[in-house]
């Protein structure tokens, strides 16, 4: 199963475990060999069960219910991103080096879906404007717009840029 637009904030990245390719919907979280494989690309050392595999979808349902979210829906989609975000917490330790923070999730197999969580809403503390759906209608995918001009469109330019470019192309030539 190849899976486009890998690279983005772990947060984004649990989002784009669905997508749609020539063959219809897809989604890498539907087994667990393919939670496997997300941990992996993530390089996320941690549990591969039924149940962490649960939890992942459930925090990727909360962080999707979030991102769609109109202002008049923003109060159940913030309870359930904060259900998520109550599986663990940050705690303050003296380390070797010194002060640290290590991440506390009393089960383990929430522990994913707690660190995409956490990185969501590390991405919105940044700078949420910065947090896009592409703007290809037929597609899925989210992205953090890193450009200086914060004008990214397009998941990639390569498929949904490219083929907004040729839709308006057959457009034009039509007329």
């Amino acid at each position: 199963m190849e899976r486009p637009l890998l690279g983005e904030p772990l947060g984004l990245d649990l989002l784009n475990t669905t997508w749609i390719d020539r063959s219809g919907p897809a989604d890498l979280l539907s087994d667990i060999g393919g939670m496997r494989i997300w941990l992996e690309q993530n390089d996320l050392d941690l549990p591969v069960t039924a149940a962490a595999r649960a939890a992942l979808v459930t925090a990727r349902k909360a962080i999707r219910a979030h991102t769609m979210a109109s202002e008049a829906e923003s109060g159940p989609a913030r309870d359930g991103l904060n259900t998520v975000l109550a599986w663990g917490r940050h705690r303050p330790v003296l380390g070797p080096s010194g002060p640290e923070t290590v991440a506390d999730v009393a089960e383990p197999d929430r522990r994913a879906g707690w660190l995409a969580a956490v990185d969501y809403l590390e991405l919105l503390a940044a700078d949420p404007s910065r947090v896009r759906h592409c703007a290809h209608p037929e597609c899925v995918l989210y992205f953090y717009d890193t450009s200086p001009k914060r004008s990214r469109r397009w998941c990639s330019m390569a498929t949904c840029g490219n083929r907004a470019k040729a839709a308006r192309h057959y457009a034009r030539s039509r007329d």
